[in-house]
């Protein structure tokens, strides 16, 4: 999944509306604009629960039929 906002691309599986997970590589982290102003501003990458944008982009892929969800 790339993030529309950025760019970002990271492996997303939809398990139900409200579970959602996102594995985020190295590449993508430094790629993501709200990882870098966190980043940026101090915060520990392994501490930042997600981006609002990507976030979005998710939502987005599902309302239009691009990402399933498939419980596991």
């Amino acid at each position: 999944m790339c993030c529309s906002s950025c760019g970002a691309t990271v492996l997303v599986a939809k398990f139900s509306p409200q579970h959602t997970s996102v594995q985020w590589s190295l590449e993508a982290m430094e790629t993501c604009s709200e990882f870098g102003a966190l980043t940026a501003a101090g915060a520990d990458r392994a501490l930042i629960s997600g981006c609002a944008s990507l976030r979005e982009s998710i939502d987005a892929a599902v309302a239009s039929g691009q990402l399933a969800i498939e419980p596991p």
